[in-house]
Parts: structure tokens; C-alpha cells; sequence
């Protein structure tokens, strides 16, 4: 068994995952955002601290 086959998760064991982000000073499942919001959500670049 390689090193990729047993980090494989089978189909019947995901489940979702919900991400939230700070919007005006309070976290938000961004599922729940309208068209325009997700597409804004979607063209931010994550800060990397060298």
C-alpha cells in the first residue's frame, strides 16, 4: 500500500464542510451569501506572513 492510497477517503465517509469568514466584525458560513458576495468571497487573495 503506498503513502497516497491510505490517505484516501472513501465516498461514504465525507461529509461537508462549511467555511466561514469575518464579514463586519462577525464570522459567516460563506454558503450562506448571496451572487454578488460569493463572487467577491471567491477573488479574495489569502495573506501569507513571510
Amino acid at each position: 500500500m503506498s503513502k497516497n492510497e491510505a490517505l484516501k477517503l472513501h465516498e461514504d465517509k465525507r461529509q461537508k464542510c462549511i467555511v466561514y469568514t469575518r464579514v463586519m466584525g462577525y464570522h459567516r458560513p460563506v454558503e450562506s451569501f448571496n451572487v454578488g458576495k460569493t463572487g467577491e468571497h471567491k477573488q479574495r487573495k489569502q495573506f501569507t506572513e513571510c
